[in-house]
């Protein structure tokens, strides 16, 4: 954390930033380009041995979807999903969560952009748009079965995995904790007996390099052990037209993970997962969309002259007189024991994790030459959860029964700057949270074809919360600091409990089809408001939001395995819906209203094909479409003091109604050199609104990537050219629009992602 000062005073310091062979290369950049549920390898031992037949390339990922003792093949599985192995991630150069964002329908993992790695995870029309660590996610993301308690901290760096799930639909019973929307499920690489490494080296047009490495092997006879190291400095990307700084957005960013396993016994095993990590980079690069922002009538008072930029959302230059900065710092411990039982002969799993992580920045959210609306934060948070599970089969019954338990601390300051109005004012709020459940699920066959699935989970959550309301009639708000405020004008506490109920009928029409479907509820518990700003409403606690979902789908295999199909089609409705109003305002620039506003439908389709046209050649396409409308409204959401038809009318924020890409991987042998894998994948995102009140959008877009590969054919090297977003798209994080003083009409606060970056890669196995 930094010190007291650098989070609260009014221009705290500024960080530095300036500062297996033809056809496992096939696999993992097909298959990884691909971004469907019908993924293949995970670097098996066909691949490895360099076999290039069909049924390497469409090898499945292993996935743990049912939670089961034993991994499945993901085309068993009656789930829609998206799912990487290791490999597959490597060749997609997979910095983060982020990096997929474009690569599956109906899934938008998007980093928020006011306070870095915050996630603003979407499935299916289903996700939040705050960065308020208090707000619960409805993407929930687990790493090594550790529940992600907030979207802060999120979409951190990765290297070194085993594989990534990502599970569409609400799948709250086995995963528990307000998961309606959907689950990220990260398997960082396990430690195993055969000694391996590998080295990865990377950099780009920009400067963002890479440097990361991983040691792994036996220790002794009962113990294995890995190690892995990595390290990132980028640069930056953006030009900021005000200071002439051309690489604006840079980050230092660093973590080590040390793992091990133990075999206690024939029939047990330990493994412990640890990891801590850092990251120093430059505050929130935002652009100011106002009609005058580039000649805002104030600027004369200041002799400030930006009359060459260009705002427009076509545009990349920003012009933010405080480049601001960031650090977030974490550490965390995931403990897993598995013990083979002959009950059932199944296994009994206890996952025991911790986590704390802190951040502290300052961010120019006007994202003007001026200071006019300047903000600090501090998160703290910590986190720790147990979860005790059974799996195992008694006959036709497959039964994965377990208890959850989960408690979180967590504080939230935040201080704005806003001179223009004559404000200096600091609020935030403190939270103690815990949250038990109780599941099971049993998948029983009716014959050889039938399984009828039954389950469901009980979940009681428990919230205390205290707020200092940032508003200069609440006296306590001067009074705050990172350990606290001296004054809270809210206190309160409340509990929520819900029984989700899933059921469920499978089909399988042979080996290489099935059909299924099911029904399920969900729910996500009430909440408080961390950033309580205005007056109008309390803090909270909101009711808790409630989801049935249907679904049918199917899985299938073609013309001997050759060109496989899935899809999807769902219905959802959700009661009592939670949402963050974002709403300019003259005084405070922008408030921040949480409340139950509506009840919703939202229904979709999803396709995905894969067709291996000869050994070395493969297509892939997939497409998801959203259609999504409020049934009833609760609250003036158009922000115009009416509760009407016209917020009856507008859209659900964040729901792009087409989402779809198509891709091409081509392998080539060069003679006796090697081969040369050639991958290009297209996909387009429809624009969506960011706001409520559907004045803030984000953009449309079309994404397309490249890649050129070389592995020697004798050698343990990999080289790779490669190109993201080589049509120069801007996309944003959030469009938070401002009140018409902070740059004339359409005045925003617009987080910009980086547009067009290529780079090398050299990665190394011994």
């Amino acid at each position: 954390m930094g010190s007291q000062s650098d989070a609260f005073s009014v221009n705290p310091p500024r960080a530095n930033t300036a500062t297996n062979k033809r056809s496992s290369l096939v696999l993992a950049s097909a298959c990884s380009f691909a971004a469907m549920s019908l993924a293949c390898g995970v670097g098996s031992a066909q691949a490895a041995a360099g076999e290039g037949s069909v049924s390497t390339l469409m090898e499945e990922v292993q996935v743990t979807a049912r939670k089961r003792a034993d991994a499945e093949k993901l085309q068993e599985v009656p789930v829609a999903a998206t799912a990487y192995s290791g490999d597959q991630l490597e060749a997609l150069q997979t910095r983060d969560l982020q990096s997929l964002s474009f690569k599956m329908p109906n899934v938008q993992l998007e980093d928020i952009g006011t306070v870095k790695n915050t996630a603003n995870f979407t499935v299916r029309g289903l996700g939040v748009n705050s960065s308020i660590p208090s707000i619960d996610p409805t993407v929930g993301v687990f790493v090594d079965g550790m529940y992600m308690g907030v979207n802060a901290g999120v979409v951190t760096d990765m290297f070194d995995l085993e594989g990534i799930e990502v599970l569409r639909g609400p799948q709250g019973l086995l995963f528990g904790r307000n998961v309606t929307g959907g689950a990220v499920v990260i398997k960082t690489a396990r430690p195993t007996e055969e000694f391996s490494s590998k080295f990865k080296l990377s950099t780009t047009d920009n400067l963002d390099t890479v440097a990361a490495a991983t040691v792994n092997g036996a220790i002794s006879e009962r113990v294995n052990g890995r190690l892995t190291a990595y390290y990132n400095n980028d640069q930056g990307w953006f030009e900021n037209v005000y200071t002439g700084n051309d690489e604006a957005g840079g980050s230092d960013t660093w973590f080590i993970r040390p793992s091990f396993s133990v075999a206690l016994s024939e029939s047990s095993e330990l493994l412990v997962r640890m990891e801590h990590g850092r990251m120093d980079a430059a505050g929130a690069v935002a652009q100011n969309r106002g009609e005058l922002a580039p000649n805002f009538p104030l600027y004369a008072l200041f002799g400030v002259d930006v009359s060459d930029w260009d705002n427009s959302d076509g545009s990349f230059q920003v012009a933010q007189n405080e480049e601001g900065f960031q650090e977030d710092e974490w550490s965390q411990v995931i403990t897993e024991y598995n013990q083979d039982v002959a009950f059932g002969d199944g296994t009994i799993t206890n996952i025991l994790a911790w986590r704390e992580y802190a951040a502290t920045g300052l961010a120019d959210i006007d994202s003007l030459p001026i200071t006019a609306f300047h903000a600090a934060t501090s998160i703290d948070q910590s986190q720790i959860s147990n979860e005790l599970r059974y799996a195992g089969r008694f006959g036709a019954t497959a039964v994965t029964t377990g208890l959850y338990w989960f408690s979180q601390d967590l504080s939230y300051y935040e201080n704005r700057l806003l001179p223009l109005n004559g404000l200096d004012i600091t609020g935030g709020g403190e939270q103690e949270h815990t949250a038990m459940g109780v599941f099971a699920q049993a998948d029983i066959d009716l014959n050889e074809s039938w399984v009828l699935t039954l389950g469901g989970r009980y979940s009681v959550e428990d919230k205390d919360a205290q707020v200092a309301t940032i508003n200069p009639v609440v006296v306590g708000n001067t009074q705050c600091n990172q350990t606290g405020c001296a004054f809270y004008d809210f206190n309160d506490s409340e509990s929520w409990s819900a029984f989700t109920p899933k059921v469920g009928l499978q089909w399988n029409l042979s080996d290489d089809a099935q059909l299924y479907s099911y029904w399920t509820k969900g729910f996500r518990s009430g909440g408080y408001n961390m950033r309580n700003t205005g007056l109008l409403y309390q803090p909270g606690p909101t009711d808790q939001e409630e989801q049935t979902t249907f679904e049918i789908g199917g899985k299938a295999e073609w013309f001997d395995g050759r060109l496989r199909t899935n899809m999807a089609l769902f219905h959802n409705t959700i009661d009592d819906m939670q949402r963050e109003e974002n709403l300019a305002d003259p005084v405070f620039s922008v408030v921040q209203y949480i409340r139950n506003t509506a009840d919703a439908t939202i229904q979709g389709a999803e396709l995905e094909a894969m067709a291996v046209a000869s050994d070395n050649l493969l297509f892939t396409a997939n497409i998801g479409y959203v259609d999504g409308a409020y049934d009833s409204v609760r609250g003036d959401i158009s922000g115009d003091g009416l509760v009407d038809a016209t917020d009856l009318g507008l859209d659900i924020p964040r729901l792009a109604p087409w989402t779809y890409g198509v891709g091409v991987v081509h392998d080539l042998q060069l003679g006796n050199l090697g081969v040369l894998t050639s991958r290009i994948n297209f996909n387009h995102r429809d624009a969506a609104p960011y706001t409520d009140n559907n004045r803030g959008m984000l953009s449309e877009a079309d994404m397309l990537d490249l890649s050129f590969g070389f592995v020697p054919d004798s050698g343990n090297y990999r080289l790779a050219l490669f190109g993201k977003n080589m049509l120069d798209e801007v996309t944003e994080g959030n469009n938070t629009q401002l009140p018409p003083t902070l740059g004339g009409a359409g005045a925003s606060f617009t987080p910009l992602n980086k547009g067009r970056v290529m780079g090398v890669e050299l990665t190394y196995d011994l």
